[in-house]
């Protein structure tokens, strides 16, 4: 019976695997294009970065955008994971060429449904934490209201507004060392 379970299980991994890499690029793809807030653009080179923080070491995918019709750079969209209340949370970020946000997706969350699941929308343009357009490049970090900065938290979920903070600062300091490095 173990053994018939095991090959079974084993079949089954084995056909899935394929389908879900395929659904998983695809939401990458759409992402991309939605952190960007462009439709026809295409990654001209993505670099994994490895940064030590408090001796543990955190990957950054970087992703170098280009116009799809002439290849000019529009930004870079950047992959940044926290612990948020839930577990973890991994966040894409939009920046264009000057450090400002152009968009967000949440990849993967494990916030509380209704509370901190809200974060999708909640720091888009039109929401009450609204981040995008925000210039990162003054050198202020973004905090919530309560720690002395800018951004309305999220109702009964300050954890996962400061969790999600933290993604976009960290992808930021990623940001900036990346264009030092190109430049």
């Amino acid at each position: 019976v173990a053994v018939i379970t095991g090959a079974l299980l084993a079949f089954m991994n084995h056909i899935t695997e394929e389908p879900i890499r395929i659904q998983a690029d695809k939401v990458l793809s759409d992402g991309i294009k939605d952190v960007m807030c462009d439709k026809n653009v295409v990654v001209g080179s993505t670099d994994s970065i490895v940064v030590d923080n408090n001796k543990r070491q955190e990957l950054f995918i970087v992703y170098r955008i280009l116009d799809n019709n002439n290849d000019d750079d529009i930004g870079v969209a950047i992959e940044s994971r926290v612990m948020g209340f839930g577990g973890e949370m991994k966040v894409l970020i939009g920046f264009d060429e000057k450090a400002k946000i152009l968009g967000y997706t949440i990849l993967q969350s494990s916030e509380t449904p209704g509370l901190g699941s809200k974060a999708d929308k909640w720091f888009a343009k039109g929401g009450k934490g609204n981040i995008i357009g925000h210039d990162m490049s003054d050198g202020k970090p973004l905090s919530v209201k309560k720690d002395g900065g800018t951004v309305d938290a999220i109702t009964a979920s300050t954890i996962t507004t400061r969790a999600f903070l933290k993604a976009v600062n960290q992808a930021y300091s990623v940001y900036a060392d990346y264009q030092k490095r190109e430049n």
